[in-house]
């Protein structure tokens, strides 16, 4: 899977020509690592994407939904179509929504958060696990600029199993057919074929077939 790029459809108070003029050059920034900083127009369409996101979040979340009516409300969210193979158990939360890429056979389980302006990229055969934090912005550290926003992207690759409440740092790629153990704190990347544990993730242990 490739970084994404698409439109987006208008909320009420969605300024759409603005989205249609703008949202693809935010994605080219973030999807190149740009800093985005505070009070910029490209920070300004990153907090009109937001309301697009949370919109269509809470119709997620507020009420049941068929299995398909979710891939449905995934897809309007993502902006490209969320495979059938893929199951989300709501509540699912995202805060803009246009910069992630799931692959087949996904599962994602209740309580998850994606921040995924940094973009966010799941991989075949996925399990997700409750809670899962996948943050992919960090703030400055000099206070003088604290509202700039550094993105940076999360990969996770085939296979990988994520327990619940983890939390993943942006810039972490976890490798194919890796487990992350229950409420582990990612902060580097994760080989291949290994089980990590705790805060900060170790490895403990290599995967064999």
């Amino acid at each position: 899977m490739s970084p994404v790029r698409r439109t987006q459809p208008p909320a009420d108070d969605f300024d759409e020509g603005v989205a249609h003029m703008t949202l693809a050059g935010l994605l080219d920034a973030l999807n190149s690592g740009q800093t985005i900083a505070g009070g910029s127009p490209l920070h300004d369409v990153m907090h009109q994407a937001s309301q697009e996101a949370l919109r269509i979040t809470a119709e997620l979340n507020g009420s049941y939904h068929s299995p398909e009516r979710v891939r449905d409300l995934l897809s309007e969210l993502t902006g490209t179509p969320i495979d059938e193979s893929v199951t989300v158990f709501p509540p699912f939360y995202a805060d803009f929504g246009k910069n992630i890429a799931v692959g087949k056979r996904v599962f994602i389980n209740a309580g998850c958060k994606f921040q995924d302006q940094g973009g966010i990229i799941i991989g075949d055969d996925c399990l997700i696990g409750h809670n899962t934090v996948l943050a992919t912005l960090n703030h400055d550290l000099d206070p003088s600029k604290r509202g700039d926003l550094h993105p940076a992207r999360i990969i996770i690759g085939r296979n990988v199993w994520i327990g619940a409440n983890v939390t993943v740092l942006p810039g972490i790629t976890i490798g194919d057919n890796a487990v992350v153990a229950a409420a582990a704190v990612v902060t580097k990347d994760v080989p291949e074929n290994t089980v990590v544990v705790g805060s900060p993730a170790r490895v403990i242990r290599t995967i064999t077939s």
